[in-house]
């Protein structure tokens, strides 16, 4: 079996590195607090020690473990976007802590599950979440490390909790002693094909290229920072609890850049954003898909958008996460005609993958060029297709990787496959080469399978859904499925039989399916008909449903 050679150089090293290079430039800007790369290296060394002084760290190397097992204590960040949040993550790699994306928007249960599942030992969270934590305190006994962001909902400090300054002020902010590693991990947890959430872990040296953008040629701490020179000022507008907005973010760290957080993160405030482009001269600006798309054009062709902000500086939009469809593309390129557009498409289980780019008027949805290490598999998964083959198959990378699931030995064996002696990863894409000239390696996206829903940007899972809508006693059958929309890119839809002798309105279906899973997963239409169509297998015909959400 042919792997590809590990990175060793370790992520904390290189930040730190990068940092000693320009001390006293800018590396972390949100609302009135502008941190230079030193402040920023001081705050995450004194995070890094107040973790190992509570005997967080690396119990087991990695090299006695096998792809689906941690040695790691793990640190939930369960944040908006602000600046602790990319320090938690930093500040985990320098202590050996293993950090991990929270979704803000679940309930207990989910919240719960989640925080089982990932074995979390410690967890940063907001003062306006702390309430749904501590609906689930009780129920996690290992959880013994808890460190609270003040904010404006003026929430107190949970049991056994201490403030997230407070902790960093009484650290030291030397160098923790401890050896960074390029095995140690970084993990990214997602709802995957599953419908439950699985945690994706990477080694960080890994990451670091596959993930984050680093350097593919150098070999060294001291070959990164020689290449740290990409001079990004960087709006990333997504959630940083998905990892396209802290792939991004530190992707421009990595080049040396800025990182800046829009001012209103609880929300995508168009205003907010396209004023702190123009105030601040950022040259570059992360979003997905349509759902963000939609709302910033409304505002600039909005009569008091309209000619109101100088966005000269904006020199590149990249889209990772979602689809943004050729209409909005054009749009952009007529109101902003200097800047290039670049569809990214990765995935928490291969890291970056494919892009594409819109520039001078030309855009198109869904076709990408494949760049070395990424195939298409034959839909068996017995082979790698020509670029002549017609047959749909599998977008699938090969490479560097991640090294597996959490805890899950047979998803990760499924997700990457051994074939003709090369481990692949294959995240759940439809691909087929698109054959106008075989010497372009040019293939058209089919998307996932028709379980999984992207909404917003947020993959949702149709049976997870279906679940929560079947708690309703009053529901027999419930089969979800997705349909267009021009504001979330796709939405849900929830098809129902109801019980003979039952009634249920909408607004009782969702107040009950509210009970399970976070408000936005919930169906935005419910269709109502009088058989479910499913094969004799009892397995839901999710074409059909389609059909029925469509109409």
């Amino acid at each position: 079996m042919t792997e590809a050679t590990p990175i060793d150089v370790p992520l904390a090293a290189v930040h730190e590195a990068i940092a000693a290079s320009r001390p006293d430039e800018y590396c972390l800007v949100f609302r009135d607090r502008r941190f230079t790369w030193q402040q920023i290296t001081d705050r995450t060394r004194r995070l890094a020690n107040a973790l190992l002084d509570r005997g967080l760290g690396c119990h087991t190397e990695r090299s006695e473990l096998a792809n689906h097992v941690s040695g790691q204590d793990h640190l939930a960040i369960y944040l908006h976007n602000g600046n602790e949040y990319l320090e938690s993550m930093l500040g985990a790699l320098k202590a050996r802590v293993c950090s991990m994306n929270v979704n803000y928007r679940y309930v207990a249960e989910e919240l719960h599950y989640l925080l089982t599942d990932a074995q979390a030992t410690a967890i940063v969270v907001h003062s306006q979440f702390a309430p749904t934590l501590a609906e689930v305190l009780p129920q996690l006994p290992h959880l013994s490390v808890i460190l609270q962001v003040d904010d404006e909902s003026g929430n107190d400090l949970l049991p056994g909790a201490v403030w997230y300054e407070d902790a960093l002020a009484a650290a030291s902010p030397e160098r923790p002693a401890v050896d960074w590693s390029g095995d140690d991990l970084y993990m990214l947890y997602t709802g995957g094909t599953t419908g439950m959430p699985k945690g994706v872990m990477w080694r960080n040296g890994d990451a670091m290229v596959e993930c984050f953008g680093g350097s593919r040629t150098a070999q060294t701490v001291d070959g990164f920072v020689a290449e740290a020179n990409t001079g990004l000022r960087a709006l990333l507008a997504p959630p940083f609890m998905h990892g396209a907005g802290h792939w991004m973010s530190f992707r421009t760290w990595l080049g040396g850049g800025t990182v800046f957080v829009q001012s209103v993160p609880e929300r995508l405030d168009p205003t907010d954003v396209w004023s702190l482009i123009e105030h601040e001269g950022l040259n570059f600006l992360l979003i997905v898909g349509d759902a963000f798309a939609r709302p910033l054009l409304d505002e600039l062709e909005s009569p008091t958008g309209r000619d109101a902000y100088d966005l000269s500086s904006l020199t590149v939009l990249l889209s990772g996460g979602a689809a943004l469809s050729a209409p909005l593309k054009n749009e952009f390129l007529q109101l902003l005609p200097t800047v290039m557009i670049v569809d990214g498409l990765g995935s928490s289980e291969a890291g970056g993958q494919v892009s594409h780019v819109s520039a001078g008027g030309i855009s198109s949805t869904g076709t990408f060029e494949l760049t070395p290490g990424n195939v298409v598999l034959s839909a068996d998964l017995d082979r790698v297709l020509e670029p002549t083959e017609q047959e749909t198959g599998w977008l699938a990378k090969t490479g560097r990787l991640a090294l597996g699931y959490l805890g899950d030995e047979a998803k990760t064996q499924r997700t990457y496959p051994i074939v003709t002696g090369r481990r692949y990863a294959v995240p759940g894409d439809r691909a087929r080469f698109k054959n106008d000239n075989p010497n372009d390696l040019i293939v058209e996206l089919h998307g996932r399978d028709a379980v999984t829903i992207n909404s917003g940007g947020e993959k949702i899972f149709a049976e997870e859904v279906e679940a929560a809508i079947k708690a309703h006693p009053a529901i027999y059958d419930c089969v979800v499925a997705g349909r267009p929309s021009d504001r979330w890119g796709s939405e849900v839809v929830a098809v129902v039989r109801i019980r003979d002798g039952h009634d249920a309105n909408d607004a009782a279906l969702l107040a009950e399916a509210q009970r399970h899973i976070a408000r936005y997963k919930l169906p935005k239409a419910i269709v109502r008909v009088e058989h479910v169509v499913r094969s004799p297998s009892g397995k839901a015909d999710y074409r059909w449903a389609k059909t029925i959400a469509s109409r």
